[in-house]
């Protein structure tokens, strides 16, 4: 059985997809990497077909119908034969020497009997025209090179969300758990990485950049201009993960608060866009976002409301909405987002 399988989903992706599979391709015969073909029109096809040739223990080629990146993963998970499952987008990658360092610690683990359900690394921002590249780690908020609980996390600063970049999950997990993600729809990596959280019991932190997340395409999915013209599947995704679980009724008190502090961010940047774009009708859709959690669980919205981000979401007139835009751009400069 393989140790680790790599999904690499890709549309039109001919032009960049080669770095991504190459920098698995390190990873050697302990590594499956899947490379799903979603309806291209370029030559992604033969590209991740001529790949399975060369490597045929280790690179698999599906195509498929065009269902959107969420498919693209279901796909992945589907045919996934590794005991770790790991997204890798066909415009990212990976650094070849953490992803050994990531491999020989996750052997190891297993040959002592203590698999973590989640295994964390830090992921670099590669934006393009950057002088210095943002490294997300989880320093000060999860312990290092040990196994630990939900009861044993710390303060997560607000650029130190787990997102699909850091995580490596047990593939059995997430089969189990019952995620499937949403056709046609993009930012479904939030659902990916929100929705098994509660399943996961152990997780493991390593302090290695293993995960190169490319930002720069005019076309790409967190353009913020593009994330304007989208946000009706930004809120799409919000809806679904207010959906997914009673976080009030979750017992670790830890664990409650991570995802209440996620899917506050979630709400805060549907909201930052709506008000970005500005229209009535915009306007309006932040109002009827907040009535949806606020009629679904009354509770987690006064619990989101009260944060200072839920706060600064709500202040009325063209001065709240200065100081939402305002906040946003002082947080894209500190994270380095979009």
């Amino acid at each position: 059985m393989k140790l680790l399988t790599a999904t690499i989903p890709c549309y039109n992706s001919a032009a960049y997809m080669n770095h991504a599979i190459e920098t698995l391709l390190s990873g050697g015969e302990e590594v499956e990497i899947i490379v799903v073909d979603d309806g291209s029109s370029d030559d992604t096809k033969k590209i991740a077909e001529e790949y399975a040739r060369k490597y045929p223990t280790i690179v698999r080629a599906i195509s498929q119908e065009n269902g959107g990146h969420g498919e693209a993963v279901n796909t992945g998970l589907a045919n996934a034969t590794g005991l770790y499952f790991k997204v890798v987008d066909s415009d990212d990658w990976v650094n070849e020497k953490a992803l050994r360092q990531v491999m020989d610690t996750l052997k190891s683990l297993i040959a002592d009997g203590n698999s973590p359900d989640l295994f964390l690394a830090n992921y670099v921002y590669e934006k393009v025209d950057a002088k210095k590249k943002k490294v997300i780690n989880y320093n000060w908020a999860l312990p290092k090179d040990r196994i630990f609980t939900w009861d044993e996390i710390m303060h997560f600063k607000q650029s130190q969300n787990i997102l699909m970049h850091s995580t490596i999950y047990r593939t059995k997990l997430l089969k189990g758990c019952g995620i499937h993600l949403p056709k046609h729809t993009f930012y479904v990596d939030n659902i990916f990485v929100y929705q098994p959280l509660p399943y996961v019991k152990t997780m493991y932190y390593m302090d290695v950049n293993l995960y190169r997340y490319f930002i720069g395409r005019a076309d790409q999915s967190v353009n913020e201009q593009v994330m304007i013209r989208r946000i009706d599947q930004q809120l799409k995704i919000t809806k679904i993960m207010i959906e997914s679980h009673d976080l009030m009724a979750i017992k670790s008190t830890k664990l409650r608060n991570y995802m209440i502090k996620y899917l506050s961010m979630m709400m805060t940047v549907s909201s930052v866009f709506l008000i970005k774009e500005g229209s009535e009708e915009s306007l309006a859709k932040k109002q009827d976002l907040w009535d949806y959690l606020k009629n679904y669980d009354r509770r987690l919205y006064k619990k989101i409301r009260s944060q200072i981000l839920g706060r600064s979401m709500n202040l009325p007139g063209k001065f709240g909405r200065r100081i939402v835009e305002v906040g946003y751009n002082i947080s894209k400069k500190i994270y380095g987002f979009n």
